[in-house]
């Protein structure tokens, strides 16, 4: 994992235990990266199967 994706994980996780799921713009600013960037690493977390969105309850499950 790198450092930004293990940076974005640990965003979320935590967003996520208070019942809110980061947007976009949150990401970038807490990042300081480009939305490309993090859309990329947020694709290969959820391909290396560390998170999962869940659709029906509109939330991040973690591994």
């Amino acid at each position: 994992m790198t450092d930004l994706e293990r940076k974005l994980y640990r965003i979320i996780y935590n967003m996520s235990r208070f019942r809110k799921n980061p947007t976009i713009d949150e990401l970038k600013r807490k990042t300081g990266r480009d939305e490309p960037t993090i859309r990329k690493a947020v694709r290969n977390l959820i391909t290396r199967n560390e998170i999962e969105w869940d659709k029906e309850k509109r939330e991040w499950r973690f591994k």
